[in-house]
């Protein structure tokens, strides 16, 4: 039994990521058609996601849950564990194959909400210098300030209904998931410890004359 109650709130987009996520399982030429996917595998995964968010709440004394992106990476196992894998899909690893299918998913669902929403601002902000990093040992109000730090990021959040009186959780669900919607279509690069940076693009190297200074900034 739990020792204080956490209420728990699925957001509609961490829903619509297992959803297709299903979906992309099922048309992967890496995945075993004659296996199929499991019908338990959007049901699995979204049990986990939920009580992953639970459980970190619960670590951090806060009363809401709310799923984020990271949780969906922490249920790889509920993943794998139901895809049968063709020789191609093997060879590539069963871990490799699902956090491709995230990507994937986060990237499709990202469109749906993001269409038409002039990113650039945030984009911007790494591309001079900035870097974020989250993790699941600080409270949602921490990372909420961190976030607020990327100019025009939680305004974004209005793009799935959400303004500045919805719980902090909640926000930092949201904001995170449009950083990792612009990681799904290449506009950021992250690490697997969570930390997003600017996507790395080919260039010349300017003279030593040429080159300036940015300013760096870390929230970590």
């Amino acid at each position: 039994e739990r020792d204080a109650p956490v209420k728990l709130l699925i957001p509609d987009f961490i829903r619509q990521v297992v959803e297709e996520l299903a979906f992309l399982a099922r048309e992967d030429k890496k995945v075993d058609k004659r296996s199929g996917v499991s019908q338990r595998l959007p049901i699995s995964v979204l049990e986990n996601v939920a009580s992953n968010a639970e459980q970190r709440a619960l670590r951090m004394g806060e009363d809401t849950a709310v799923p984020r992106v990271i949780d969906l990476y922490a249920a790889l196992p509920s993943i794998t564990g139901k895809l049968e894998l063709e020789y191609e899909g093997e060879l590539k690893g069963g871990d490799a194959v699902a956090r491709d299918l995230i990507r994937t998913a986060v990237g499709k669902v990202y469109n749906q909400y993001m269409e038409g929403v002039n990113v650039s601002h945030i984009v911007q902000w790494f591309e001079i210098g900035g870097s974020l990093k989250l993790d699941e040992i600080s409270r949602s109000a921490d990372l909420l300030s961190r976030l607020a730090g990327i100019q025009g990021l939680l305004d974004k959040t209005a793009a799935f209904g959400l303004g500045s009186s919805e719980p902090d959780a909640l926000r930092v669900s949201a904001a995170e998931f449009i950083l990792e919607g612009l990681y799904a279509h290449r506009r950021l690069s992250r690490s697997e410890e969570r930390g997003f940076t600017a996507e790395e693009r080919k260039r010349e190297t300017p003279a030593p004359e040429e080159g300036r200074r940015t300013r760096r900034q870390h929230f970590n």
